[in-house]
């Protein structure tokens, strides 16, 4: 097949190239940046210029699948830009084109979550620039008129990932400044990359997956989570567990000081009970991780030593 992939160059977008040319594919590459991939045509343009519309017309012309994977996780001035005057110029190009589309989105569709299950069927009430801009994109596609499918991770996590949470959450583990908060089991909820690429490769070629909108996570408690990475580090310890609400009260007093390693935010991170469901691209797309979260973070922390 022809298939066109934005934001090829980047950490879920550079897998999903090499799986495609290993199962020959004709891959198409839109960059900002010069390109020199064996085996992929490249098409240098950006999706924030109205002038390279004719480029993007081009680079579109005949595709059976379109993966927009492109996105802005760090500078919020070009999220606005991108994510969506850059997919109603893409849509423009598309129209005609283009046999399906599928988007790259995100769970943070959904808004702000501290408890709970959230489906397809949740309400879509985005916080934040990246959150709200990701989310008017889907919506750009959906009334778009081409065959779509929208995929929604969580947490996407991987060794090559520019996100550095996860990296910094290991990092306090082996210094041993990590610690349980509460006595509620809380949850976190995280994806790997290569579950990602399985996912996409599924809402592209799957029949069942045009029109829909799926979400994907797994979800682990923090407690196996932490466990997991201690094993992974190779270390023997029991995490300590503090109540949350004078950690709060804590936060609270000294929160404003410069450089201090503890917000409410982190504490909400860590607290958590939100599930995100993914039982809908399971049952219809016959979808299967490939390994539990346990296995994927030991995996991990094992690949950093």
């Amino acid at each position: 097949m022809k298939i066109a992939i934005t934001g090829g160059s980047g950490f879920i977008g550079l897998k999903l190239v090499k799986v495609l040319l290993s199962q020959g594919h004709e891959v198409r590459l839109l960059s900002r940046q010069n390109n020199f991939l064996e085996g992929v045509e490249h098409f240098k343009a950006d999706l924030c210029d109205p002038s390279d519309q004719t480029k993007l017309k081009k680079f579109l012309e005949g595709v059976d699948i379109l993966f927009h994977c492109a996105g802005e996780i760090q500078n919020k001035n070009l999220m606005k830009s991108l994510h969506v005057g850059g997919t109603q110029r893409l849509v423009e190009a598309a129209t005609g084109k283009v046999a399906r589309w599928v988007q790259l989105s995100s769970v943070g569709a959904y808004g702000y979550c501290r408890d709970g299950i959230v489906t397809e069927k949740s309400l879509e009430v985005p916080l934040g620039t990246y959150e709200t801009t990701k989310t008017q994109s889907d919506e750009i596609v959906r009334n778009s008129g081409i065959p779509f499918v929208i995929l929604r991770p969580s947490n996407v996590f991987g060794p090559t990932m520019t996100n550095q949470s996860l990296f910094q959450l290991v990092e306090m583990i082996r210094r041993g400044l990590f610690f349980l908060i509460g006595n509620k089991m809380a949850f976190a909820n995280y994806v790997h990359v290569d579950d990602v690429i399985n996912a996409l490769l599924k809402c592209g070629f799957h029949p069942n997956a045009t029109g829909n909108v799926f979400n994907l996570s797994q979800t682990i408690s923090v407690e196996q989570m932490s466990k997991a990475l201690l094993e992974g580090l190779g270390l023997k310890a029991t995490l300590p567990r503090i109540p949350e609400l004078p950690l709060r009260l804590f936060v609270f007093l000294l929160g404003w000081i410069p450089g201090f390693p503890l917000t409410s935010s982190r504490i909400d991170a860590i607290t958590s009970r939100c599930r995100y469901d993914s039982k809908k691209i399971e049952e219809e797309l016959e979808y299967t991780f490939e390994s539990s979260l346990e296995e994927r973070f030991f995996d991990f922390t094992r690949s950093l030593n």
